[in-house]
């Protein structure tokens, strides 16, 4: 299965961001992340299968380091834009 893009809109919560800034430069990259009062803002372009499978990995890498993190996320390629909360699935919308 070829990869798709999907542009990531996110808000990372987290009680330690020194822990959570490399990670997220690694997973991320260093363009599209803001730094806010809770944690951060991200907005970037990522290649993978899925938004679930992106959005596992990315939460994961976060929680190895800080298990405090809280990952909401919209992910969309193409028409479709699914939303989550951790690892739930909480939403997906066809425009």
């Amino acid at each position: 299965m070829p990869n798709e893009r999907f542009r990531l809109s996110a808000e990372i919560s987290t009680s330690d961001t020194k822990k959570i800034e490399p990670v997220l430069t690694k997973v991320i990259g260093v363009n599209g992340i803001i730094r806010t009062e809770k944690g951060f803002k991200v907005k970037t372009t990522i290649e993978g299968q899925s938004a679930t499978e992106l959005n596992l990995e990315l939460l994961s890498a976060l929680k190895r380091v800080e298990k405090e993190t809280v990952l909401r996320a919209k992910w969309t390629t193409g028409r479709t834009t699914e939303w989550f909360i951790d690892y739930v699935l909480k939403g997906v919308t066809e425009s």
